[in-house]
This record gives structure tokens, C-alpha cells and sequence, in this order.
């Protein structure tokens, strides 16, 4: 879990010194490359935590799984309007669900 967090909170920082424009992201490679690379590290660990626990409680499972295999196996069809709608609207929710799992 806590490589879930530290890839969360690197996503964050690429934003830390400007405000999160869409533009911009798309025109960035490195960040989108790197934004990129961090969801594909939150899939696989997402993975690999339901593979030790199939009990284990998170909101979308499937669709973290499923964005992780896209990102490795589909890169050529990656949608910047998908992983931006990730960072704005779904990072937030699970890095609050991840801290709230850490500290049980």
C-alpha cells in the first residue's frame, strides 16, 4: 500500500510548483510519461495486494487493474483525457482510501 501512496503523492508533486491545465499536461511528455508511469506502478500494486487478499476492500479494483494493463500493454491507445481524468477525480478519493487503510 505504501507504493500506492508514494506514487500518489510523486503524481502530485510533478503539479506542485503550477496549477493542473490540461493543455499543458498533454504538451509535457516527460510528466505525461511519468504520470503514466506511476498508475501503471499503482495498478501492479493494486494487483498484487488482491492477489495476497481477495477481501481486501477498494473502490474500483478492476478499473485500476484494467488502466495499469492499458498503460503496459496498450500504450499506443493510452487517452490523455483518461489519465487526466484519473489525477483530477480519482487519485484524490483513493489516496484518501489508501492513508484511511494504513493507519487500521
Amino acid at each position: 500500500m505504501y507504493d500506492i501512496l508514494q506514487s500518489i503523492k510523486e503524481i502530485e508533486s510533478y503539479f506542485e510548483d503550477r496549477p493542473k491545465k490540461f493543455d499543458e499536461y498533454v504538451s509535457d511528455i516527460r510528466t505525461k510519461r511519468a504520470v503514466e508511469r506511476d498508475i501503471e506502478i499503482i495498478g501492479e500494486a493494486v494487483n498484487r495486494i488482491m492477489k495476497r487478499d481477495k477481501e481486501f476492500k477498494l473502490e474500483n479494483v478492476q478499473k485500476i487493474i484494467g488502466t495499469r494493463n492499458r498503460i503496459a500493454h496498450g500504450y499506443d491507445k493510452i487517452s490523455d483525457d483518461l489519465i487526466w481524468s484519473i489525477v483530477i477525480n480519482h487519485l484524490p478519493k483513493l489516496k484518501e482510501e489508501i492513508a484511511s487503510k494504513l493507519e487500521e
